[in-house]
């Protein structure tokens, strides 16, 4: 191979100019979990943790299943993968006591190490548990690994059934419902399991949330099998019923009616003559909250930016400095701004941008739009507004340090902390930092962002420039959770960093596009986990004026 046709086909494939990136859904099987405790089985659960700067992080865990030696897990782990780096995974399996959720008390079962890569190549890696000592069990943990479609879109249902069969002799049955999703090959994927309502015939389940792309592929005609069970101590579960139903069949309760379906036991139907069924299964709630429906339901993109304005980016006068002004040619600061902002600008009815810089000296009577630290003034009018006072202001600047982002991240985030009180989905923050180098109050920015993952905003940061940005990359929480100095772990992954370089001889889109894919899922889960509705269009001022 002619060595100039190798790096332009790999120029034409992303792999030096873009980062390969996917979002993969992993799911976990034990097999043959041995019982540490000859009078009862474990009840087992399991922690994923990924390797950052040689630590084990813990990223999520597993719920924790009663009586069982063999589980399968209905939670699932969405993790970013990324091609061009080997990302090392860790399970932990315990066994945790009915009495307590904690792991420090909970007896270690077994471990399993391997990479991402390797995984998302086997589709499904199986593997042995080593126990302490590295000596190997007899138990087994199963990963499967399955690539998220385009279709992020999250549904929310709420399921509950009446006349059950009566499975238990001294009392009522104790239900609980499974939902499989029918695979290609014919074979099962748990979606859910909801939780176990103790002593009744009529139970109402808590309400749970979904991924299209998890429940049913994206595809709304794909056969869902949903199985009803009678909850047992011992782990030996009675069978109720089952019945198939689809999420084309689901979307009825979209309007507020309620969908229906027979729950039948084969067994039953064949041997009695008057067999009906063994109860009705009711979908009382079924809703679909996109990031649109929070876009056309009112909710504005407030957008604010940050410049770095330390003495590392060189004299702007100079030709080699970051900031130097091109008569022809925009800087990196300028293409970076403006690929973003420009998206970001269309979801703001007033387009008042707030604008700060960092790390410069400047005399009080020249700030009018920057600030050594973020005094807020007032905003740029549209992102034409900050390319305009930036390159007013640049020349009266002295370029300083240091390079301190945690005020930055404070301001915005106070601003926030004002939309969460209103407990409407009608604002949302995007602080856009641009930087030329590793920050330097690491400690208050790593807390800054904790106290910010709990608040209606993100964070993009974007290097410019030649530095070494690894240490940046901790504050991304895609290789584990971000934590503060304190231990306190962010409660959403906020924070997208990217390296300008990477995009340096691409299109202004491709670097936009990266740095917002996350955004519309980061402000569904924000809304979503608080509980926040869309506003459906009639609920707010269709009268509401908007900038040209």
């Amino acid at each position: 191979v002619i060595a100039g046709q190798e790096n332009s086909a790999a120029n034409t494939l992303g792999l030096f100019n873009s980062p390969c990136l996917a979002k993969v859904e992993l799911r976990v099987t034990c097999k043959g979990i041995s019982d540490r405790d000859a009078l009862s089985k474990p009840d087992p659960c399991v922690l994923i943790k990924m390797q950052s700067h040689g630590q084990w992080l813990e990223v999520d865990r597993t719920e924790v299943i009663r009586s069982s030696i063999s589980p399968t897990f209905s939670k699932v782990f969405t993790v970013d993968f990324y091609f061009e780096e080997v990302q090392r995974l860790r399970y932990e399996l315990y066994d945790i006591s009915s009495n307590h959720n904690g792991i420090k008390e909970a007896d270690f079962l077994g471990a399993m190490e391997c990479t991402l890569g390797q995984i998302v190549s086997q589709r499904k890696l199986t593997k042995p548990l080593l126990k302490q000592g590295s000596t190997v069990s007899k138990s087994f943990i199963m990963v499967t690994a399955e690539e998220l479609t385009g279709n992020d879109d999250y549904v929310e249902l709420s399921f509950s059934a009446r006349k059950l069969d009566d499975k238990d002799f001294f009392s009522k049955s104790d239900p609980f419902l499974e939902i499989f999703r029918m695979n290609d090959d014919d074979t099962l994927q748990l979606v859910h399991r909801t939780e176990t309502v103790m002593n009744n015939l009529n139970p109402v389940w808590k309400t749970f949330k979904t991924s299209l792309n998890s429940l049913c592929s994206g595809d709304h005609d794909r056969p869902l099998k949903c199985t009803v069970w009678d909850w047992d101590s011992n782990g030996k579960h009675d069978y109720i019923g089952e019945y198939q139903a689809t999420f084309k069949e689901m979307r009825g309760a979209m309007d507020g009616r309620q969908v229906q379906w027979e729950c039948i036991n084969p067994k039953y139907q064949i041997k009695k003559k008057n067999y009906k069924n063994s109860g009705i299964v009711i979908l009382n709630q079924c809703k679909m909250h996109s990031f649109l429906d929070y876009i056309m339901g009112g909710c504005q993109i407030q957008f604010t930016v940050a410049i770095d304005f330390t003495a590392s980016n060189g004299d702007p006068h100079n030709s080699c400095s970051l900031h130097y002004i091109h008569p022809y040619q925009p800087n990196e600061y300028l293409k970076a701004l403006v690929a973003v902002g420009e998206i970001c600008q269309d979801y703001d009815s007033d387009k008042m941008f707030p604008a700060f810089g960092f790390g410069a000296q400047i005399p009080v009577t020249v700030c009018v739009l920057f600030c050594v630290f973020p005094t807020y003034v007032y905003g740029c009018a549209g992102i034409q507004g900050v390319v305009e006072a930036y390159q007013t202001c640049l020349p009266k600047l002295q370029l300083y340090g240091p390079t301190n982002i945690a005020p930055i991240i404070q301001k915005v985030a106070s601003s926030a902390s004002q939309e969460m009180h209103t407990k409407e989905a009608m604002q949302y923050f995007i602080l856009l930092i641009l930087t030329d180098g590793v920050i330097t109050d690491m400690a208050d920015t790593r807390e800054a962002i904790v106290q910010a993952s709990h608040l209606p905003m993100s964070i993009i940061i974007v290097g410019v420039g030649s530095a070494d940005f690894s240490d940046m990359q901790m504050l991304d929480g895609d290789d584990g959770i971000l934590r503060s100095p304190k231990g306190e772990p962010c409660l959403r992954d906020i924070v997208q960093f990217v390296p300008f370089r990477n995009f340096k001889h691409g299109s202004p889109a491709e670097l936009a596009k990266t740095v917002l894919a996350e955004v519309p899922n980061q402000v569904v889960d924000y809304y979503n986990n608080k509980g926040i509705k869309p506003k459906v269009p009639s609920e707010f001022e269709s009268s509401r004026t908007f900038a040209p």
